[in-house]
């Protein structure tokens, strides 16, 4: 079958599902923000495109051709060399830039932290999936007659699913043996020389 250039590609039920889980997760997360977290969103959004930074450049080279040009024709410059007000005013607005960067940040993050727990449930209802198959095969392979009987540890223990507390522990728990333990065992060791 030719696809042809502009028709729109047919994904399978699943794939469609997934796509559409995804926009709607999207979806809702611009739904749930505030009016003002998405006015920031949108100046946050300005602030990081090549035109701000022009226009950045643009009022600040004005400003100090202003004032050099007032000087120049005798009259009194609004901010004269070394520029101190354009200082304050460059300041002033570099932290209110940092504050609403952060802002948006912090929306993206928790956008990142939803998927992330998405990825993780998918990853162990994947994992579960997986043990099961594996079963289901090991049982088949033990019911065919044609299969010479044999055991294989490894399948059985591939077979069951991971204990997700467990793999957690032991994920997050801190080596004794690590740098921390080894300078708490020379301290110690030193202390009672």
């Amino acid at each position: 079958m030719a696809k042809t250039k502009g028709a729109p590609r047919k994904f399978t039920v699943h794939i469609d599902e997934t796509i559409s889980s995804i926009a709607k997760l999207r979806a809702e997360h611009q739904e749930n923000a505030t009016p003002i977290q998405r006015s920031v969103d949108r100046v946050a959004k300005f602030l990081g495109r090549p035109r701000f930074i022009a226009l950045i450049g643009f009022l600040v080279l004005g400003w100090i051709a202003l004032n050099l040009i007032s000087i120049a024709l005798g009259f009194r410059a609004i901010d004269p060399p070394p520029f101190t007000w354009l200082g304050e005013a460059v300041s002033l607005a570099s932290l209110c830039m940092v504050v609403l960067i952060l802002v948006a940040q912090e929306r993206e993050d928790e956008l990142a932290q939803q998927r992330e727990m998405l990825i993780l449930e998918l990853a162990i209802l994947s994992e579960q999936k997986i043990a099961k198959v594996i079963q289901l095969l090991e049982e088949s392979r033990r019911d065919d007659p044609n299969i010479r009987d044999r055991l294989d540890p490894e399948a059985e223990t591939m077979g069951q699913a991971a204990d997700t507390r467990s793999v957690l522990d032991a994920i997050t728990k801190k080596p004794a043996g690590g740098p921390a333990g080894k300078r708490r065992a020379h301290r110690r060791k030193q202390a009672s020389e």
